[in-house]
């Protein structure tokens, strides 16, 4: 059985990355992304659980693992972590990214 995937803007956007996910496919289409150090050419392309992505957002450059696949985007307070409170529910960042 095939692992669950998701597409790259789809997730950007529901893991709360992007205001839009037009925006999120507009960083992907342009270059911006990177999964497991390889260029994401497509908004369309596969994100798994384990995935390691590096995109720059504002002035930060973010380096983030996928913990977990989104269902829905759903409001900011259900995409929190239940015991940290930070909206981390699917990913972790790497210590140091970003400033």
């Amino acid at each position: 059985m095939a692992e669950p995937a998701e597409r790259a803007d789809k997730w950007l956007f529901q893991a709360r990355f992007f205001k839009s996910r037009s925006l999120a496919a507009a960083l992907v289409s342009g270059g911006g992304l990177r999964v497991n150090g390889q260029h994401a050419a497509k908004p369309a392309h596969d994100l798994r659980v384990g995935d390691v992505l590096t995109f720059a957002q504002g002035n930060r450059i973010r380096l983030i693992r996928i913990t977990a696949l989104a269902q829905r985007r759903g409001p900011a307070t259900e995409a929190r972590d239940g015991e940290t409170g930070k909206l981390d529910k699917y990913f972790s960042e790497a210590a140091g990214a970003g400033g």
